[in-house]
């Protein structure tokens, strides 16, 4: 029996929501596009994250199936009491109880009643599925894909990095990230190989590229970093064909690098937003003149810049990168007012007919050069972008005060030239009491994943406002990258131990 039949065989509806909390192996692979063969609406969820996020996440978008490990689902057992609408667990391994629920293994789902009736094939414009990233309220927001979402960006993606059945694609990154799971897709679309790697040290990432001939690698700029700096055979760098960066810049030392390890391959730099999956990418022979440019629009998409007003920005003038084309998402699970902000009709495209094409809106600042190249430039907002991910301050912020050791808290981005931004938390003690950073760093890296765990804590006697009354992060910002360029000593927390 198939993963499609066993999954329609435990009573769901379409677009009834299927959520995958394991880390990667093939079962990984054939829940999520089982759930989507089956109607379902699949929810991958990163491996990474504490109990209390992935309860969030499972309430959120009202998931009826969670499929994980017996080790994840004991980590859960108390925050699935707070998850009314779960009614099964598949198991990838010992099937254990868990309150009410049923809880079926693996094997038993594929080895049972299929569905009763005929199933209905999706069209295009069906949910395919549901990925969770940060948002600026503090809580992740799911950004929600189309069928024809995932197979366009399989197939504008694997178009322009030349894929063929030949290669053999090294998935490191999670595939609950936009760029994970295009590793999937692209590699899916072209019949290519795809490897499953779940990231441990930088030296087995080198030896997994030699073990299993890989020809295309994907990363992020901190762990190219940190692969930059390993022994590379010359064997295996020379047999990879492509490598390929995404989720920041990459900084020309670390190209020279790359290059250097990977003589033959061409560098792709790209960009993508979650909300349109991929959205320009830098043609290698570019590479040397334009090593800063985030390149041109992807196949089948357009990428405008424009100003406040509305009106597109001429060469070299800073504005909002906007997407339009069939990469375009759905909008936000379950966020109306913050779809309806991020998703409009595109400058010029007022909408005349009564189906109005949405393009996203991305909140990033670029600019375009005479030629059409794309540079980024910052975001208009104060998300924090860190080890490839987009983090709320908010949401760190909410953790830290959960706590109970601090009376406010402001979370905040640096640049650091290994992560992209290093995340620091200011806090003010409660009235009459004290701060033991110490403990309230050890609360964080319990509570927290990796990447969201701060770099510093640092405490303030109170924290700046704005005129509305709101802390002033943009401030207390200015006031840390000041310090730091006239040697302040606020003392850190030992990086390599918050990363543990």
């Amino acid at each position: 029996m198939s993963v499609s039949q066993g999954l329609r065989g435990l009573g769901l509806a379409d677009e009834d929501r299927v959520a995958v909390f394991l880390e990667k192996r093939i079962e990984t692979v054939a829940a999520m596009f089982g759930a989507s063969a089956a109607r379902a609406v699949f929810v991958p969820i990163n491996p990474l994250l504490r109990p209390q996020q992935v309860a969030y996440i499972l309430r959120d978008c009202n998931v009826k199936v969670l499929v994980t490990s017996p080790e994840r689902l004991e980590s859960l057992a108390v925050e699935l009491e707070d998850c009314p609408d779960l009614h099964t667990v598949v198991t990838v391994g010992p099937r254990e109880g868990v309150g009410p629920r049923s809880v079926v293994t693996w094997e038993e789902l594929m080895a049972g009643a299929g569905p009763t009736g005929p199933v209905v094939h999706s069209i295009d414009t069906d949910i395919a599925a549901i990925i969770y990233t940060s948002g600026s309220t503090g809580q992740p927001k799911g950004v929600v894909l189309s069928h024809r979402n995932i197979v366009q960006g399989a197939e504008a993606v694997s178009h322009y990095l030349g894929n063929v059945p030949e290669d053999r694609i090294l998935a490191l990154l999670p595939l609950s990230f936009d760029a994970g799971l295009s590793q999937l897709t692209t590699g899916f679309n072209v019949g290519a190989t795809v490897v499953l790697m779940s990231y441990l040290l930088p030296r087995d990432v080198v030896r997994v590229c030699a073990s299993e001939e890989i020809t295309g690698l994907t990363c992020v700029p901190p762990l190219w970093i940190k692969l930059a700096a390993e022994e590379w055979p010359a064997e295996v760098g020379g047999r990879m064909r492509y490598f390929a960066n995404t989720g920041g810049h990459m900084p020309r030392p670390l190209l020279k690098r790359l290059r250097e390890i990977f003589p033959q391959a061409e560098p792709y730099l790209m960009y993508g937003l979650t909300e349109a999956f991929r959205s320009t990418y830098l043609d290698p022979q570019e590479v040397d003149r334009r090593p800063d440019s985030i390149g041109k629009a992807i196949p089948n998409a357009e990428i405008l810049v424009v100003r406040e007003n509305g009106e597109e920005c001429g060469p070299g003038e800073t504005g909002e990168l906007v997407h339009r084309g069939a990469l375009v998402s759905l909008g936000y699970w379950n966020a109306p007012d913050l779809t309806a902000a991020r998703f409009r009709a595109a400058p010029g495209r007022p909408g005349e007919l009564p189906l109005t094409e949405m393009a996203v809106w991305s909140g990033d600042l670029v600019r375009k050069d005479e030629d059409g190249f794309i540079y980024f430039v910052g975001r208009n907002d104060e998300m924090i972008k860190t080890s490839g991910y987009r983090v709320s301050p908010t949401e760190v912020e909410e953790v830290v005060f959960q706590t109970g050791l601090v009376a406010e808290v402001a979370a905040l981005g640096i640049p650091d030239a290994e992560l992209g931004q290093a995340i620091i938390v200011v806090v003010t003690a409660r009235e009459g009491g004290e701060i033991d950073v110490d403990a309230l760093a050890a609360e964080c890296r319990a509570r927290l994943p990796l990447y969201m765990i701060p770099r510093q804590i640092l405490v303030r006697a109170s924290l700046p406002r704005n005129p509305n009354g709101k802390i002033d992060r943009k401030g207390i910002q200015t006031e840390l990258l000041a310090a730091a360029e006239a040697g302040g000593d606020d003392e850190p927390l030992p990086p390599k131990d918050a990363r543990k």
